[in-house]
């Protein structure tokens, strides 16, 4: 196994507007009128178009159940009575200039965000990384193959089968309300440590021997 550690250098994360109204068209309304202002406040701070990404939309009717009046048995079921719909939107961002990660989210809630989370910490380019945890991998299991070979007395004729794995995590925050009811409000920007993000491979090599 061969780890590597770096600073991760791209946030991804998700901004959602959800909102209701007493019809489809005021729901819709409102939703889109907020997230356009979300998405303004975040390209503000310097975030590109490329970099904003809608990945889930919902609409649904909102229902209440109303008790009915009951005078004799058998009582009569309830009723399920259409009071309005809501609208969910949700906005992935990239963020690449990591000292503005807080700023964002302050904006983005400001300007009406009202469930912000799933924030992943990782890097954008992880090949040459990768390159060198597996690098490192192959050197420590042809150590120990030699040294092996040689406490059995035996020679290492060629590498018969080669396998390998890498694990490279996304370090998270798990999605949260950040206003209850309607819009955010001014949020106090939060701060955000980006800490290193461990790659690691692990190579399984299988030796031919005689």
């Amino acid at each position: 196994t061969g780890e590597v550690y770096s600073k991760p250098d791209l946030a991804i994360i998700d901004f959602s507007v959800v909102t209701e109204a007493e019809t489809v068209s005021g729901a819709m309304a409102e939703n889109t009128e907020t997230m356009n202002k979300v998405i303004d406040a975040i390209k503000a701070q310097g975030v590109e178009p490329k970099d904003l990404k809608t990945t889930y939309f919902n609409l649904y009717p909102l229902y209440e159940y109303q008790e009915v009046e009951c005078l004799r048995y058998p009582c009569p079921s309830g009723k399920r009575i259409l009071v309005g719909y809501e609208v969910q939107t949700q906005l992935q961002t990239k963020i690449r200039n990591l000292a503005k990660i807080g700023d964002i989210i302050e904006g983005a809630t400001t300007a009406g965000a009202n469930q912000v989370g799933d924030l992943q910490l990782t890097i954008d380019n992880q090949d040459e990384l990768e390159k060198q945890a597996r690098t490192r991998a192959i050197e420590k299991a042809k150590t120990k193959a030699e040294n092996l070979a040689s406490q059995l007395d035996v020679k290492l004729v060629r590498v018969a089968s080669f396998y390998e794995s890498s694990y490279i995590p996304f370090y998270g925050l798990e999605k949260a309300m950040i206003a209850e009811g309607g819009l955010g409000g001014a949020v106090p920007a939060p701060t955000i440590e980006t800490g290193e993000n461990k790659i690691t491979v692990t190579v399984t090599i299988t030796y031919e021997i005689r």
